[in-house]
């Protein structure tokens, strides 16, 4: 087994898709065998991808969006990491990655509740969409990952 330390981290863009009313859109994952797992739209960039090109390519394919309803207003000043379990490392994305290195961009959705599609892509990364209060979003994500929601909502609070 290959020391996780000595992995990079997969490079990875964040979207916090915010509507009218300050709420954001989460998608319960449909691969997850805890249960109860949400999360904003996020994926990886492809290779020699910008971060714009990725943030669109991810939010359609989670959800359906496009840039004809929704606008991107800010960026995350600085990336995001975050470590897998140990448990988990050697099982995603191949084995390559030790976590991710994620970019947030906050996005406003301008759009209606009928033009999120969450199977506008095959297969489909969620089963279930909803929009949450922004201040709930740590406790409806992984543990692993709560550290990174707060930050991301930090971040963004100011613009919701």
């Amino acid at each position: 087994m290959t020391d996780p330390v000595s992995l990079p981290y997969r490079p990875c863009v964040g979207v916090m898709l915010v509507n009218g009313d300050g709420k954001v859109f989460v998608g319960k994952r449909i691969d997850n065998k805890e249960g109860d797992a949400w999360q904003m739209p996020q994926g990886g960039v492809d290779d020699g991808e910008d971060l714009r090109t990725a943030v669109w390519r991810e939010l359609y394919e989670e959800t359906g969006v496009t840039q004809d309803n929704a606008v991107l207003i800010a960026q995350a000043p600085e990336e995001l990491l975050y470590d897998l379990p140990p448990e988990l490392v050697g099982k995603l994305w191949k084995g390559r990655y030790r976590g991710q290195r994620q970019a947030w961009m906050l996005a406003r959705f301008t759009g209606s509740d009928a033009d999120v599609d969450i199977a506008a892509h095959d297969p489909p990364e969620f089963c279930e969409w909803k929009w949450v209060d922004p201040e709930t979003l740590p406790d409806l994500i992984v543990p692993f990952k709560k550290r990174v929601y707060r930050a991301v909502l930090e971040q963004f609070r100011p613009l919701i």
